[in-house]
């Protein structure tokens, strides 16, 4: 059997090129070195690129500003706002972007693992060419790679983040959730917690298994560590049943069985648990008791998706009824719990109720942005409109499906033959 182009070592070119070598030296030393040393090699990599000045930029947890990561060789200045500065036009925008300076130009490139921002990487070149950008890129994707993996075993990176101290009930349910946020070119989902440093019993989860996404949104009752230790095993419960691969039905009574062992009767979650086929756009869920989702499209708020409710987990429901929707490509759900409609608004008048969580929805809806920016519009908003406090949590978890295709994704160019 013949050769293809692309295994042929007569037709392929194998030198290793400068981007090449400046990658490769990033992969190959990472495997071992200790996190300390990440932001003097990154310092380095990029004076071998040309460049200067180098600072490395994380999101806070409440997603509100980009903070500088201390290190040996990078540059650390103040943090910078999220909305309206150059680090955070390229974190909001997934794309670089250039300010000329005295000495140049400066560039902010984000930091993205998968779909998931990081953050913002920065620094100065006195000349720049699309080989400068592109490396720029690759060698971002590379760090941002670097940042997750290497967070896993030092808390720097996470100490970096924090602008305010953090409750133990909320250590527990950051070091629960998944990513914030996830694309693919068929579905995308977005999530956001309230109060960041504060949040005790609301969390949620998602995992895309071949081609079926899979999601859960809980709020446990009451505040505090209590609420936040249910939180952890109604999400634990969850994610053992749905890697068992059993039916929204069965996941919801092993989590029903699951609060219902460890807690006393009068102790309950709240919670919705959905399936979407990113094929066919085939959504199909189960309510526990939670506020329906909103289903969104062409921008607008078209109606809540109701359902029969079943009892939520920890109190011992039948057999919950599975409720159905055929959303149609570029439609959005909206998931939220109670704390968001169920807040006095500033000066503790009335509830803040249905009609302005839509009214702010499509308010966010307008400038047809990605959902991770949607979803922190939307938070940040709620929260203003609340005088920038809350006495429950506030969670809002955004599903778009997108009905595109990834099979271009697995396709390589053939290097020329010439």
């Amino acid at each position: 059997m013949g050769q293809s182009p692309i295994d042929s070592p007569a037709a392929t070119d194998r030198s290793e090129g400068f981007g090449e070598r400046l990658l490769g030296t990033m992969i190959e030393r990472a495997h071992e070195m200790p996190p300390q040393l990440i932001a003097p090699l990154v310092a380095e990599v990029i004076s071998a690129m040309g460049g200067s000045d180098v600072t490395v930029f994380l999101q806070d947890y409440e997603q509100r500003a980009l903070v500088p990561l201390p290190g040996r060789g990078l540059v650390v200045g103040q943090p910078e706002p999220i909305n309206g500065s150059d680090a955070g036009r390229a974190f909001l925008g997934d794309a670089t972007v250039e300010r000329a300076v005295d000495a140049g130009v400066r560039l902010f490139v984000p930091l993205l693992d998968g779909s998931d921002r990081v953050g913002v990487l920065a620094f100065a070149m006195a000349r720049l060419d699309e080989n400068d950008r592109r490396l720029a890129r690759r060698f971002a994707g590379l760090l941002a790679d670097v940042l997750v993996t290497k967070g896993t075993y030092t808390d720097r990176f996470f100490q970096a983040r924090r602008q305010q101290p953090m409750s133990l009930s909320a250590e527990m349910q950051w070091s629960l959730l998944p990513p914030l946020m996830m694309t693919t070119p068929q579905v995308a989902v977005a999530g956001i917690l309230e109060p960041a440093y504060d949040v005790a019993g609301d969390s949620f989860d998602y995992a895309l298994n071949d081609d079926v996404l899979h999601l859960a949104i809980i709020d446990a009752m009451g505040h505090g560590l209590e609420a936040a230790v249910m939180a952890t095993v109604a999400v634990a419960a969850y994610r053992h049943a749905r890697r068992a691969d059993v039916d929204l039905p069965d996941i919801y009574a092993a989590m029903d069985q699951a609060i219902a062992g460890q807690f006393d009767e009068d102790r309950f979650v709240t919670a919705q648990m959905a399936r979407l086929d990113v094929t066919n756009g085939r959504l199909q869920w189960v309510n526990a008791g939670h506020p329906q989702p909103l289903l969104i499209r062409g921008g607008k708020v078209v109606r809540a998706l109701r359902s029969a409710t079943t009892l939520p987990v920890g109190i011992g429901g039948d057999t919950p009824h599975v409720s159905e929707e055929s959303l149609q490509p570029g439609d959005r759900v909206l998931f939220f719990t109670d704390g968001i409609i169920e807040e006095h608004s500033q000066g503790g008048g009335e509830e803040f109720g249905i009609e302005r969580l839509v009214a702010e929805l499509e308010r966010a809806e307008r400038q047809d942005d990605a959902v991770q920016v949607i979803v922190r519009r939307l938070s940040h908003a709620l929260m203003c409109e609340r005088g920038g406090a809350t006495s429950d949590d506030a969670t809002l978890f955004l599903l778009e499906w997108r009905d595109e295709d990834a099979d271009h994704l697995t396709k390589i160019d053939k290097p020329s033959t010439g």
